[in-house]
């Protein structure tokens, strides 16, 4: 496929990209069990009740387990961008709830609505902390096998395979629309070109489906039958038998 192709040894994928090389603690813990231990913390994170003083300990103890592994905290930050949405909505809570309102800077806001989105804003990030040290600190194939051992039904962990998979080759594509729509001097400045950009996604969205197809129809064609083999297990090394002794050495012909 194209987009994969042309990459060097030494380069790094958009999933590897998450991956911050270490050998603390967090790196060596089994992708099974760090995936439990993310589940726990955003379940945990979830159910207890709203307090500060429970989301300041949440956010000390992930901030330990960064500086355990060695992950900047700069790069956890600059990741959590993409909290965005869940920003934007919990800045609107206030000026849509109901219930009693305050005057705040001139704008009637619901104190309801204050108190949830702060709720909402500090869950999402602590969840999201917790998906950036997870990722940080696992190999996305190392958390596939984790899903395994968890029993985790195959067609999810297929999917999310072959999503880790083929975001490259997604990410290629998006790579070359926009190098197109530069060459022909496109600029987004503002709301007028959202038919151009909703074009191109459309775009995107067609040819991704068009080569998934492709490719379930190239697997059928090659005997899938939903499930994929363990590539680990088909290249690792077999064991090389011992050395035979020196079989006796062939007879001479035998003259006519």
């Amino acid at each position: 496929m194209s987009g994969s192709h042309g990459r060097g040894p030494t380069s790094r994928t958009v999933t590897d990209a998450l991956y911050v090389p270490g050998d603390s603690l967090l790196h060596r813990l089994p992708a099974h069990v760090a995936l439990l231990a993310a589940v726990g913390v955003a379940v945990a994170v979830v159910a207890v009740p709203p307090s500060w003083q429970a989301y300041a300990a949440f956010a000390l103890l992930l901030a330990g387990l960064a500086r355990l592994a060695r992950v900047p905290y700069g790069l956890v930050l600059r990741r959590s961008v993409v909290e965005v949405p869940f920003v934007v909505f919990a800045l609107l809570l206030p000026f849509v709830a109901t219930g009693p309102q305050v005057d705040v800077l001139g704008l009637s806001l619901s104190r309801t609505g204050i108190a949830d989105g702060a709720t909402l804003m500090a869950r999402a990030t602590l969840g999201v902390w917790t998906s950036i040290l997870l990722a940080a600190t696992q190999r996305p194939v190392a958390l596939l096998r984790g899903l395994e051992r968890l029993r985790v039904p195959q067609v999810i962990v297929q999917i999310a395979g072959f999503a880790l998979r083929y975001v490259e080759v997604v990410v290629a594509e998006m790579r070359r629309m926009r190098v197109a729509r530069d060459a022909r001097c496109f600029r987004a400045r503002d709301l007028r070109q959202a038919r151009t950009l909703a074009q191109a996604a459309a775009a995107l969205f067609i040819r991704s489906y068009e080569r998934g197809e492709r490719v379930h129809v190239a697997m059928l064609s090659r005997g899938y039958s939903g499930r994929l083999p363990d590539l680990e297990a088909v290249t690792r090394p077999r064991p090389v038998p011992a050395s035979r002794p020196a079989q006796a050495p062939a007879q001479a012909p035998v003259a006519a």
